[in-house]
């Protein structure tokens, strides 16, 4: 059974693998504070029906309370271990199943096993905020085992960390001008791949959203990244087939073990 991927627009994802939705850091708004979606209609609502929801981290184009109160009762979110305490929200979002873990945590959804593995980033809920909670990437595992980075910057151990895997969703800019420490550009996430070593690969959280009135600044920090990821992932991990996709595009990739 092959597995599915479906690029939303910045980190939001949906993984299907043996008949299970995973959504990754769901965000499903035109503007967030000084941020404007430049690229890519919104998702249609059938975007937010997931089994299970991930999110990454604390930062608000990544733990979005408005997009996740829009999942259907019922679904699963796995959160940073301590999110509920530094994003009191959350605890208003009642008929979601939340679950805090930690970097090594396995949680089992049906023939899934998703698992939570360490990131180089800022973990806390920004602008202020004690270091509460980890930032975090996730492994999930089925037919296929698909890497979320979430955010990340490039570290000594990260292939050890996350694994083996088949496809890795790896953030290749941002959402501004520049990138500060603890986030991978285009030419980090391709060393990333060349350690890591999947199958496949696709290009995230860059060309969504681009801060108001800065249209004119470095735009092509905001067009670029995609296909420079391509470029340079063919020079450092020539054995990886990149998927560059369209807000809203899809591919199938089948996996043989």
């Amino acid at each position: 059974m092959p597995v599915e991927i479906t690029w939303w627009g910045h980190a939001t994802c949906t993984v299907v693998d043996s008949n299970i939705r995973v959504l990754t850091d769901p965000l499903f708004v035109g503007r967030l504070a000084h941020l404007r979606r430049r690229r890519g209609a919104l998702p249609a609502p059938d975007a937010r029906r997931a089994d299970v929801a991930l999110v990454s981290h604390l930062h608000a184009d990544h733990l979005h309370l408005p997009s996740l109160a829009r999942l259907a009762p019922g679904t699963r979110l796995l959160v940073p271990r301590g999110a509920p305490r530094a994003v009191p929200g959350l605890r208003r979002l009642a008929h979601l199943c939340i679950a805090e873990v930690a970097p090594g945590d396995e949680t089992v959804i049906g023939d899934l096993v998703v698992r939570a593995v360490s990131a180089r980033h800022d973990g806390r809920r920004l602008p202020i905020g004690p270091h509460r909670s980890p930032a975090l990437g996730y492994v999930v595992e089925g037919e296929a085992r698909t890497y979320f980075a979430g955010d990340t910057g490039l570290f000594d151990s990260m292939a050890e960390e996350v694994g083996p895997v088949d496809v890795a969703l790896l953030p290749v800019g941002g959402w501004g001008p520049y990138l500060g420490p603890g986030h991978l550009d285009a030419g980090r996430a391709a060393q990333a791949l060349a350690r890591l070593a999947p199958r496949s690969a696709v290009p995230v959280h860059y060309g969504t959203y681009w801060p108001i009135g800065m249209d004119a600044v470095r735009p092509h920090e905001f067009h670029a990244p995609g296909d420079e990821f391509v470029r340079l992932a063919a020079e450092y991990a020539p054995q990886v087939t990149v998927h560059k996709l369209g807000h809203g595009e899809g591919v199938r990739l089948e996996v043989a073990r």
